[in-house]
């Protein structure tokens, strides 16, 4: 198989790190790549969102085989571009896509299926979105409100605001933060409480098979404290989701997802991803499911912790879904547990500064449990590995227990340096 990978972050590296252990991948494409992509794939100069270029380079190199890693290109309608050429990829049609693209489509899309979420109001301007929580429709001043852009916001359209006046703060802030058009309109949420867990999957439009659960640390700060990022580390770990939640979420969402796309005229093939919030039940028990939200593809960098433990072959899982036989296809996950601790640059998230060298990478990877993968890196003209961009680096290890995994993951983290290397120490929930 020749395969191309769309996208330059730590996403797309664990991807092309996947199909590099497959056997019947014998050359991997990345448009555009990395500096740690480039040790494993031959980086195409095509940016992610030049659709037609894209489909251009794939009919040209005889692709087998095309893997969208970001939502931008598969909301420009990527890979309807593809399939319209008769050209293999991994990805969900525009229309799908709009679960992710469009939070007010969402979250009404839930309600049409009875996908359990929380309260929320739809507005169409910001001005909307304050008008709605005077009128009291959240609670009085001291509520807590979930602000979300409602476009594409590169995971930091939300904010958890404590009260209505920070409510109102984040939402005059909000352009500011994401774009005038990721924020033209904006959904309000009631705040849930209780533990988060990303639970991704594999869907070919009918059936669909569950990768292991994660728990992904968005805020910047230690103790979750900070703004939100794009994500500052993750784990997976079988605890997170017992065998009857898991049946749970199965019923009360993933099938009535699949079955409301179908029904809409649309069927979802790709990565689905599905952000809960497990709450309390108040007749006690186990808590129960809520959605989120959608993403409609790998989370970074929750791919990273999953695809170190994907045991079956990338290449054989992709054709399944391509071919609708994912029922039949018997995915292997390797036991114990994973763990990703981003390393970002100084300055992040709001103003990362660029151009630092980076030393150590070398000795952090020597380790056959740790692997590291390459988000926003580049090289000077001397060679030196340098920063280039916010998230830098996902420091990913594997180990029998969730303990050992953190430790071989903190170890490699400790081999690298560069001036203003900023991480999170808690990541699996410990201080480290």
């Amino acid at each position: 198989m020749q395969i191309l990978v769309v996208g330059s972050g730590g996403r797309e590296h664990a991807i092309c790190a996947a199909f590099e252990r497959s056997e019947r991948v014998k050359r991997i494409f990345c448009a555009n790549g990395n500096a740690g992509i480039a040790e494993i794939a031959e980086c195409v100069p095509i940016n992610p969102t030049e659709i037609a270029r894209l489909a251009d380079f794939a009919e040209r190199n005889s692709i087998n085989m095309t893997f969208i890693g970001g939502e931008a290109s598969l909301a420009l309608g990527i890979a309807d571009e593809f399939q319209k050429r008769g050209l293999a990829v991994i990805g969900p049609s525009a229309a799908a896509t709009r679960l992710e693209s469009s939070k007010i489509f969402a979250k009404d899309f839930m309600t049409r299926h009875r996908v359990p979420t929380a309260k929320y109001a739809n507005s169409m301007s910001p001005a909307a979105a304050i008008a709605i929580l005077n009128n009291g429709q959240f609670g009085g001043p001291n509520a807590s409100v979930v602000v979300k852009a409602d476009g594409l916001a590169a995971g930091k359209g939300v904010i958890v605001a404590a009260d209505l006046a920070e409510a109102i703060a984040a939402i005059n802030e909000m352009v500011s933060l994401v774009g005038s058009e990721a924020a033209s309109q904006i959904v309000l949420e009631e705040c849930l409480v209780g533990h988060e867990v990303s639970l991704l999957m594999f869907a070919d439009g009918e059936d669909f098979a569950l990768m292991p659960p994660t728990r992904d640390h968005k805020r910047i700060g230690e103790g979750d404290t900070g703004p939100n990022t794009g994500g500052m580390g993750t784990f997976t770990d079988s605890s997170l989701l017992s065998e009857s939640q898991l049946e749970e979420i199965v019923e009360r969402i993933v099938r009535p997802t699949l079955r409301g796309c179908i029904s809409e005229g649309y069927r979802f093939r790709g990565i689905l991803f599905l952000g809960l919030m497990m709450i309390e039940r108040a007749s006690g028990g186990e808590a129960a499911p809520m959605l989120l939200e959608y993403n409609v593809r790998f989370g970074d960098p929750e791919t990273q912790s999953i695809l170190v433990r994907l045991d079956s072959d990338l290449g054989d899982v992709c054709d399944a879904m391509v071919e609708g036989r994912l029922a039949n296809e018997a995915i292997e996950w390797k036991p114990g547990n994973s763990a990703c601790v981003v390393l970002a640059a100084k300055g992040y998230p709001s103003n990362p500064r660029t151009g630092d060298v980076i030393s150590g990478v070398e000795d952090a990877r020597a380790s056959p449990d740790v692997r590291i993968f390459h988000s926003g890196t580049a090289r000077n003209a001397n060679g030196d590995l340098i920063t280039a961009g916010g998230r830098v680096l996902g420091v990913t290890a594997t180990g029998d227990d969730l303990n050992s995994t953190l430790r071989a993951a903190y170890n490699g983290v400790s081999k690298i340096a560069w001036n203003g290397m900023q991480f999170r120490r808690d990541i699996g929930g410990q201080i480290r």
